[in-house]
């Protein structure tokens, strides 16, 4: 039949035979639906349904948690400190570039579900065949100088029959969403230990003055005491007395200014400064911060949703659980198409040839098969090692949303009982207060002698210390209560997660695209839906 004869409709018959290899690549292709290995499904893990301090007038669990709780504290240091942080913080900036690793090895593996170019090649020779070769060949009329072109490309696809590089995709997918929400929990723990650690100086502070005004007021009774002695109206045992408190406070000194340095040192090193650094940002009332009158605290199951911490743990279960399939995939036979293509061309004083014409055209196309039935015992365990790596994942799962639990329920306890230990220690305190002035007027006048007046100082002293940690604490544990709720990351939404300066540094080096600068699309939906795949 003439419309069957390939030549006189101006086809090339050389490409008949590749022509004719598209089918099979069109069946092995349809094939390519099936994926071994478990399908991720969410771990259960058992809540509380409601926390131990429910009903305690100072918690709510209607409101929404707060998304800026270090505000409430009304503290515009502490404010600009943890904007600082965000900035500068070094580790942080380390979980934003690991984002941006993660994003590069999603693209590898995304790449790898498609052809693969192996070699791209070109060559140009010169070739002489030696004339002795030509006559025992029996070409001796063939020009033995020549010409000799080619220029091509080598080409696999291993069709992704088993679902290998798909579910390659789905944990690197998986991993990606995971390395999102450890820089979330970074978040929330930089701004955490950067409202504690503030706490701690300005506690340090608080300390210290009252310190040096207990100095004060002891040397003021060291002064009475001695004026008594020499005016022989008590023994020297009063001056002693006086002079070893007074000794013993002024020792407190040094130990609490040894504190606050240290306390400014985390500082600096939270906000990625030098020490010394934070010395002016620190400039206003020395006062412990103060915690708000009503905090909300949500309900117990809200911690799976919000704790970044509980999603990854769930995250990087999803990923190992396709790493399963992956491994899985490996005991069947893999299904490639391979080929070559190219063109070749020879120039010799008896012909000559058009390179980059169609009759230059060289191919080679076909099938492989691959199937590793003599490693299937190594392989099987491979599958076994990565199934016992999930069901590590899922335990670690179950144990971090308990830890998460327990950390909310701890800080709820210190919260709560602080805030009624405080009013029990204001009450010591005015009461100290009063003792060491009758004291001090009973021993001016010879009524009592200087223990009684030892005794009332030294008990000031240490209930406003009492007070000062009470205080202390209230704040801390309420910080503490934030963190464990996981509150914090969400105002971050949008914002760098690595450093212009850094990015242009790393676009010096290397072509990084959009992939520093702009987060994917499921990153983007993953964080606005926690909690959902």
């Amino acid at each position: 039949m003439r419309g069957t004869d390939n030549t006189r409709q101006g086809m090339n018959p050389g490409l008949a035979p590749f022509i004719g290899a598209l089918p099979l690549l069109g069946v092995l292709s349809a094939l390519s639906g099936c994926a071994v290995g478990p399908n991720f499904t969410k771990p259960e893990a058992a809540v509380a349904k409601e926390w131990h301090t429910q009903g305690d007038p100072r918690l709510s669990t209607q409101a929404a948690v707060d998304t800026q709780w270090w505000k409430s504290f009304g503290d515009p240091t502490l404010d600009h400190l943890v904007e600082l942080a965000y900035r500068q913080n070094l580790p942080l900036q380390i979980a934003g570039l690991r984002i941006v690793e993660a994003r590069a090895q999603l693209g590898i593996l995304t790449g790898q579900q498609y052809p693969q170019f192996q070699v791209a090649s070109g060559s140009a020779a010169a070739v002489g065949v030696s004339e002795n070769a030509a006559n025992v060949a029996g070409i001796g009329a063939f020009d033995r100088h020549y010409l000799d072109y080619q220029l091509g490309f080598d080409a696999i696809w291993e069709l992704d029959f088993w679902g290998k590089y798909r579910r390659g995709v789905e944990s690197g997918a998986a991993s990606l969403l995971a390395s999102v929400a450890e820089y979330q929990s970074s978040l929330v723990s930089l701004t955490a230990e950067v409202a504690r650690t503030y706490v701690v100086v300005r506690t340090y502070e608080v300390l210290l003055e009252q310190a040096r005004e207990n100095v004060r007021i002891q040397e003021e009774g060291f002064r009475i005491a001695d004026a008594r002695f020499r005016n022989g109206a008590t023994s020297e045992l009063d001056v002693t007395q006086a002079a070893t408190l007074l000794e013993s406070t002024r020792a407190t000194i040094p130990q609490l200014e040894g504190g606050l340095e240290q306390s400014h040192n985390a500082l600096s090193t939270l906000l990625g400064q030098p020490t010394g650094a934070v010395e002016a940002l620190l400039a206003g009332p020395k006062q412990i911060p103060m915690a708000p009158a009503t905090v909300a605290v949500g309900m117990p199951a809200e911690i799976l949703r919000r704790r970044p911490d509980v999603r990854s743990a769930e995250l990087y279960a999803a990923a190992q659980c396709a790493r399963i399939g992956i491994a899985e995939a490996e005991l069947y036979p893999s299904f490639s198409i391979f080929g070559t293509l190219g063109l070749q061309a020879t120039n010799s004083g008896a012909s000559s040839g058009n390179l980059f014409s169609l009759g230059s055209l060289v191919y080679s196309i076909g099938p492989r098969i691959v199937f590793p039935f003599l490693n299937y015992g190594r392989l099987k365990n491979g599958v076994r090692v990565e199934d016992a790596r999930f069901q590590q994942l899922l335990v670690n799962y179950r144990n971090t949303v308990l830890r998460a639990a327990q950390e909310v329920a701890d800080a709820l306890a210190g919260f709560v009982n602080a805030q009624k230990a405080m009013a029990f220690h204001q009450a010591a305190v005015k009461a100290a207060q009063r003792s060491v002035e009758l004291a001090v007027v009973q021993y001016r006048e010879g009524a009592v002698d200087y223990q009684r007046v030892l005794d009332a100082q030294r008990s000031l002293l240490q209930q406003q210390n009492n007070l000062a940690q009470s205080s202390s604490s209230i704040a801390t544990n309420l910080v503490a209560l934030y963190k464990a709720l996981g509150g914090g990351w969400e105002v971050h939404q949008g914002q760098p997660i690595v450093p212009e300066p850094m990015q242009d540094e790393m676009e010096e080096r290397t072509h990084w695209g959009d992939m520093v600068s702009k987060p994917r699309t499921q990153e983007v939906n993953h964080s606005s839906q926690p909690g959902k795949h």
